[in-house]
């Protein structure tokens, strides 16, 4: 069986392939302290100061829909690697660690403390601290699956959201969870590790809650 080759023209190249990677890379260093240092920029405006913040979210982001609002404070590691829809907020305390890349749709709202993680260091010490490189250097390697995230999802507070998760459209996830295997669509998912409970379905409308509905009406779905 004729071994397989592995060409890579840089890192970037290698965290999309899903294989090992040096995070210590100068190219990589240097756009994470870029961003490091828009983080900072972010963190220090005022919530009034709309234009200024979008501005630099622009600046950070792949991609980052019309709408969109985030508290702060926020901590991006690549940023690049992030595309936003629509319609986002997030609560405070937003961390994305984007070594891969990380998708989020259309009008979701996520609580406060969302964590996002992609990257993945091997179990053995002795691995995490130096592997030896195709090209025979010593060095610290860990390697990083993306999260993808549909459109309107719920996703609540002190939620942390594992490397190589998919979570469908219209689900929610319940508070505190770590989510750490894909959640299908209209799913509610809650617990360490989370797990659905149950389907989203007409049953859990507010029209069925006129205690709490109050004089308020439901619009029909677009």
């Amino acid at each position: 069986m004729e071994e397989k080759k592995w060409e890579f023209a840089n890192e970037e190249e290698k965290i999309k392939a899903g294989v090992l990677f040096c995070p210590g890379d100068p190219m990589l260093a240097a756009i994470k302290l870029k961003t490091h240092n828009l983080d900072v920029d972010y963190n220090q405006t005022h919530e009034d100061e709309t234009e200024k913040r979008r501005q630099i979210l622009d600046e950070i982001l792949g991609e980052f829909g019309e709408g969109g609002r985030i508290q702060g404070p926020i901590a991006f590691h690549y940023g690049k690697h992030t595309k936003i829809g629509k319609k986002f907020f997030a609560n405070f305390n937003f961390t994305v660690q984007d070594d891969a890349e990380v998708t989020i749709g259309d009008n979701c709202d996520f609580g406060p403390n969302v964590t996002i993680v992609t990257p993945i260091h091997p179990m053995i010490a002795s691995e995490r601290l130096l592997m030896k490189t195709g090209t025979g250097e010593e060095k610290r390697l860990c390697y990083a699956k993306p999260v993808h995230i549909g459109n309107r999802c719920w996703i609540g507070a002190s939620v942390t959201i594992c490397p190589g998760v998919t979570i469908g459209d219209g689900c929610v996830i319940g508070a505190g969870s770590v989510v750490t295997r894909d959640i299908p669509a209209n799913s509610f998912a809650a617990g360490v590790p989370a797990k659905v409970i149950r389907e989203i379905t007409e049953a859990d409308s507010m029209i069925h809650m006129p205690e709490v509905l109050a004089d308020n009406e439901v619009l029909p779905e677009a």
